[in-house]
């Protein structure tokens, strides 16, 4: 009985060891090459949301967001409206044009709570800068 037991022991500790080695990571000793290194950079980027995405986690309607961002700016008009995420937060962003006032006022509208998280005036400059840069932005992504 003893040979049985000890037998057992031997046959569960090479399983052990065998069972150890097989789930060892491999690590290669070749240089990481460009095309390596671009790989990895790709992986490591955060997937873009689609639109469809955003709308499917997005709490307040764009209409219940539009309202509360025009009662911010009295006679504004929505010149444009995007539905992004921003800091971590999932916002409704405005911008809106005032009679007689260059540039656009810029709201944010969180879309889950429908409180205005920001609020912002952007002079002509400003917004030829930031047009710019999102340019740039989406001519890397591709």
């Amino acid at each position: 009985m003893f040979k049985v037991i000890a037998l057992a022991v031997a046959v569960a500790v090479t399983t052990g060891v065998a069972g150890a080695q097989a789930t060892g990571t491999y690590k290669s000793t070749a240089k990481p090459t460009a095309k390596t290194a671009t790989a990895k950079r790709h992986k490591a980027m955060k997937k873009e949301e689609s639109q469809a995405a955003l709308q499917k986690e997005a709490k307040i309607p764009e209409a219940t967001a539009r309202a509360t961002a025009l009662a911010q700016v009295p006679n504004g008009t929505v010149k444009a409206v995007e539905l992004e995420r921003e800091h971590g937060k999932l916002i409704y962003s405005y911008d809106i044009n005032v009679p007689g006032k260059t540039g656009i006022e810029e709201i944010a509208v969180n879309a889950i709570d429908g409180s205005v998280v920001a609020h912002e005036h952007e002079t002509p400059k400003m917004e030829k800068a930031e047009a710019a840069k999102e340019a740039k932005e989406k001519k890397a992504k591709k």
